[in-house]
């Protein structure tokens, strides 16, 4: 096999094959990266049996064939070789020679005929807009637990009703909920996907225009396909149920505060700083500000206050400070609004809704929704 490619081109193909695969592998043959090259160009492809990357790029190929060499070690090399044409070929010990420019390198070749043969998936079942749909997992995956032990709250259910696709995720502390236009089949399907695995579609995809969306396969083998431009992501699906949430987000009230969100952001990083691990930060809502108070070790304390808009009764209740300011950084407005859900405001257990809002009285114009359950009070 012999061929020349343009080195960002094959720079930026390599990367985006290996970016799924683990950092470490149990089987060294899965760290590789399989070209293939024929008369329209070259495919790239990685897989490890749960997700598997592809792309296609121009090259001139003087000579088909394919080969396999490990992925990490390829694309270290590519992204630091000078700007000139790459070409790599085969030698006839059975080594691959990188050259471009002056520089040379030699990497064994792996055996390609012990590679697993990467999913194809045929068809689309729809289509979302990839800005949209880039967002709305920033939004959604950082609630997936990250606690393998139970590995259905370690996905982002997808699930399609008519014309909607809705991203869900919960931890069992908090569930992240997002809807996204979806042209394609209206029959109601879900599919559950590592939220690793959809966090690197939304970063590679956000701004591709479109996203073809296949699901595929059936049984033990079920996947879902994602699909922009010359680039696919395949993902096997998380298998079980996925928890009930949605019946958990309740009509929204009337009882709610509106803050800025970049002041209270601040403000609940700075206050935070005295907080023991895992200890909740009190916050007062009150009508027109909230204060929010800590105390932790070494005597430490923090008070600080900004504008709120509170519409009913004051409420002091503890929030876990991170998962806060997650889903502060998830809303893409000026201004959050903190819808406290239970009509009893003596219960300060009961979850609090966070929603964007454009303005004190407008709400947001995307339908990001995070249910939050407070922390008990210990002091």
């Amino acid at each position: 096999m012999k061929f020349q490619v343009n080195r960002d081109v094959f720079s930026e193909a390599v990367s985006f094959v290996v970016k799924l695969l683990p950092q470490r592998n149990p089987q060294p043959i899965l760290a590789g990266v399989l070209i293939e090259a024929d008369e329209n160009g070259l495919t790239l492809s990685a897989f490890d049996y749960e997700a598997s990357a592809r792309t296609t790029i121009e090259a001139t190929v003087d000579e088909p064939g394919t080969i396999l060499v490990h992925g990490r070690l390829l694309s270290d090399i590519a992204s630091r070789l000078p700007n000139a044409p790459i070409e790599i070929a085969v030698e006839e010990d059975g080594g691959v020679a990188v050259r471009c420019g002056s520089a040379r390198f030699t990497l064994a070749a792996m055996p390609v005929e012990e590679y697993p043969s990467i999913p194809e998936v045929s068809g689309t079942s729809g289509v979302v807009p990839a800005e949209d749909f880039g967002t709305a997992i920033a939004q959604v995956a950082f609630a997936a637990s990250r606690d393998d032990v139970t590995p259905v709250l370690t996905g982002v259910q997808l699930e399609v009703s008519g014309q909607q696709l809705s991203l869900v995720a919960t931890d069992r502390y908090r569930v992240s909920l997002r809807d996204v236009p979806w042209d394609g089949e209206s029959a109601e399907q879900t599919a559950l996907v590592p939220a690793r695995t959809l966090q690197e579609v939304g970063k590679t995809f956000g701004h591709a225009g479109t996203i073809q969306i296949s699901f595929s396969g059936a049984g033990d083998r079920e996947i879902i396909a994602f699909t922009a431009g010359n680039k696919t992501v395949t993902s096997l699906l998380i298998k079980g149920n996925f928890p009930p949430v949605r019946r958990l987000f309740p009509e929204q009230t009337e009882h709610h505060a509106v803050v800025n969100t970049a002041d209270l952001t601040e403000a609940v990083r700075r206050v935070a700083l005295v907080l023991d691990r895992s200890a909740p930060l009190r916050f007062t809502f009150s009508s027109d500000t909230v204060t929010m108070d800590a105390s932790g070790s070494e005597q430490a304390r923090a008070s600080e206050s900004v504008d709120a808009h509170l519409l009913g009764e004051d409420v002091t209740l503890g929030l876990n400070p991170q998962y806060l300011l997650e889903a502060l950084g998830a809303v893409k407005s000026e201004f959050v609004r903190v819808t406290f859900t239970s009509s009893d405001n003596a219960n300060k257990l009961s979850p609090v809704l966070i929603t964007s809002q454009t303005s004190v009285d407008q709400a947001g114009l995307d339908s990001f929704k995070y249910l939050l359950q407070p922390n008990l009070l210990l002091r």
